[in-house]
């Protein structure tokens, strides 16, 4: 499997702790303010809204929280104003990465992500140096046991692009508007959902064959990640399920 959705397939495996989960929501919250702020609080009319607000309940954020951030961003109640910005990297090994963010002071956050790459053996990279690369899909990943005439019946009966086999499991791309209700179908169909996320797909990748430099990289991802500014991080590795096995 290849970059942020490899990395989103570890973290669901390995579980959220409370903490970890309240660090998700607060970062959703954001988005939805956003959303709200740029498009309106009606996710019938705003489609970038609803796509959030389906991320929020996948992760399964409360209805009510989900409620004041869309209110905070409509204006409905007092909220921060946050602005997106997108810093572009290398992690060792010469892996591309695109680090979304919303920040309430850019030159914090532009300090801070800076700071991640030069202390993790990577380097910031001037605005379109990767960027050029990356296109946002809808990636999902099924567990591979399933048969591919199962995944393929439910995934392209609910308006799913392409499906391919990654290592062990199943690659699903959509639109990323439809990511979530295709990941609906699916588990409705009682097949098993690894990760599902609306996602920002190379045209080129790196693939990274040793541990220790798949250590590296990932290390990257999660400081990037940790970084409370931090939305989303992409990146064009490919490690295999063997090296990620050895790297733990």
């Amino acid at each position: 499997m290849s970059g942020h959705s490899k990395w989103a397939t570890i973290k669901h495996k390995k579980g959220a702790a409370d903490k970890a989960r309240g660090k998700l929501f607060a970062k959703i919250a954001r988005q939805i303010e956003v959303a709200a702020r740029e498009g309106g609080g009606d996710l019938a009319s705003n489609a970038s809204l609803r796509t959030v607000v389906q991320k929020a309940k996948a992760a399964q954020m409360t209805n009510d929280a989900i409620d004041r951030a869309v209110k905070r961003g409509s204006g409905e109640a007092q909220g921060d104003s946050y602005e997106s910005i997108t810093y572009e990297g290398y992690a060792p090994g010469g892996v591309a990465m695109m680090v979304d963010t919303l920040t309430d002071n850019r030159n914090r956050t532009g300090a801070d992500i800076r700071n991640i790459f030069n202390k993790l053996g990577g380097a910031m990279a001037e605005p379109g140096a990767v960027g050029w690369q990356f296109s946002r899909r809808g990636v999902i990943y099924v567990d591979g046991v399933a048969t591919e005439d199962d995944v393929m019946m439910a995934a392209l009966d609910a308006g799913a692009d392409d499906i391919s086999r990654d290592g062990s499991a199943w690659k699903i791309l959509t639109e990323p508007s439809a990511v979530y209700d295709v990941k609906a179908a699916l588990e409705g169909a009682g097949l098993t959902v690894a990760s599902a996320e609306s996602t920002m797909v190379s045209s080129t990748t790196i693939d990274v064959t040793d541990a220790e430099t798949a250590r590296k990289i990932l290390k990257v991802m999660e400081a990037l990640e940790d970084n409370d500014d931090v939305q989303d991080v992409y990146a064009n590795f490919d490690i295999s399920d063997e090296i990620m096995e050895a790297v733990g």
